[in-house]
Parts: C-alpha cells; sequence; structure tokens
C-alpha cells in the first residue's frame, strides 16, 4: 500500500494505491478523498465560490426535502458506495422509499439524485467519469453546476434505457422529476451573489407576495436580541 503520512490540506489533487478497506482505516473526516477502483483521489481544499454554491443549494434543497418530507439530504464528505468507487457527492438526495439503504457512515448504493459543484480541477472527473460512473450505478438524476465564470448549469434524468439525457431548461427554468413540484431558476447558480435560500424557496412554493416581503424585512432588519 503506498499512502501519504501528512493529511493538512493538498495544494493539488493527488492520487494514492490502496484497497478499500485500506481507505476506511486511513481516511477521516479532516481529508475529502474518494476511493476509485484501487485508487484514492485526494482533493484540493475548495474555493469559496465552490463553498457559496453548495452552501445556497444544500439550504435550498434542504428546506425542500424537509418541508415535504421527501426522504433525506447529505453532503460531502457523506460517502456513497457504488460497486466500483466510493464517492462523495457535494450533495446527494435519497428519497423515502431508499432511506433503508443509508447507514451512520454510506449510501449503499446510487443516490436518488446527486449534485456535483464543477471546479477547475475537477471538470473531467464530474463531466465525464462520475457521469458513467453515476449513470450505471442507477442515480436518477445528475446536475452539474460549474462555479467557472458564464459557464451555465447541466441537468441530466435517467431515461427508460438507463442512459442520461439531457433536461430541458424552459424560459430559463429547470424542473426536477425526482423532487415533485421542484424547480429552479439557472440564473440563480450563475449569479455572482448567490440569492437568499429561504427567499427562493418561498418563490418556488408559491408564498403570497405579503409573506415574501415579510421574510425580506426580517431579513433587512436583522435577529431580534432579546431585551
Amino acid at each position: 500500500m503506498s499512502t501519504a503520512t501528512s493529511k493538512s490540506p493538498p495544494e493539488e489533487a493527488y492520487r494514492l494505491r490502496m484497497t478499500y478497506e485500506e481507505f476506511l482505516a486511513w481516511a477521516d473526516e479532516d481529508v475529502h478523498a474518494e476511493w476509485v477502483d484501487g485508487e484514492v483521489i485526494v482533493f484540493m481544499p475548495p474555493t469559496t465560490r465552490h463553498q457559496s454554491v453548495v452552501y445556497f443549494l444544500a439550504q435550498l434543497l434542504g428546506t425542500y426535502v424537509d418541508f415535504f418530507q421527501l426522504g433525506k439530504l447529505l453532503f460531502a464528505p457523506y460517502e456513497m458506495r457504488l460497486p466500483s468507487s466510493a464517492r462523495e457527492p457535494d450533495i446527494l438526495f435519497v428519497s423515502r422509499a431508499n432511506l433503508h439503504r443509508l447507514t451512520a457512515e454510506r449510501l449503499h448504493g446510487a443516490a436518488d439524485l446527486v449534485v456535483e459543484v464543477v471546479s477547475e480541477d475537477s471538470v473531467r472527473r464530474d463531466h465525464v467519469q462520475k457521469f458513467i460512473e453515476y449513470q450505471s450505478a442507477g442515480v436518477r438524476e445528475y446536475w452539474l453546476v460549474d462555479t467557472r465564470a458564464d459557464i451555465q448549469p447541466e441537468f441530466y434524468f435517467r431515461n427508460e434505457a438507463g442512459k442520461f439525457e439531457s433536461a430541458p431548461i424552459e424560459e430559463g427554468i429547470f424542473r426536477s422529476r425526482v423532487l415533485p413540484g421542484f424547480w429552479l431558476k439557472t440564473e440563480w447558480l450563475t449569479a455572482t451573489e448567490m440569492p437568499d435560500p429561504l427567499s427562493a424557496f418561498a418563490e418556488i412554493v408559491g408564498l403570497p407576495e405579503e409573506v415574501k416581503q415579510t421574510l425580506r424585512r426580517i431579513a433587512e432588519d436583522g435577529p431580534r436580541i432579546p431585551e
């Protein structure tokens, strides 16, 4: 087994050879790494843009999933164990029908929905390698949200043949098939500043305008501090 003794954040992604069992013994919560076909990929620390996109989507999707009791939303470094890999998607959703495949440490098998936030060093990994893996494993919906400037997000549905096909974007809006009633504006994901997740949720579920105004006013006024 070839390993690195230091677990400090790397300046660039690097790879190590080891078995899955060795990977489990070596890895900890301080290291963001994935195991693929006997090789461990250790990732660079994420950028602020990457974290902003993940935070917005995690808050928005988490609120929606919890509000409608659709299942469970999880995010890296939680493991999704596939036949020949152990991936840690940025965000993954498991429907109520598949909650029995969840353990405290990992999801056994494919999530219903996977979101990968693409960075400079992950373009090929997310668009090619994971695309093929997730398609083969049975992921029903795959989102690729790019942090690079002026690159539109991509959304894929699993078709009847078990292949990913590009999801339609109509008037700048994507509508999920895995999350009933959920939609989002693609401009939210390319904005310089991420929108407020709660305001986006209010728009998606169609809250009355007076409720939206109240939420905006509360946000502008700031939290109330008890006297």
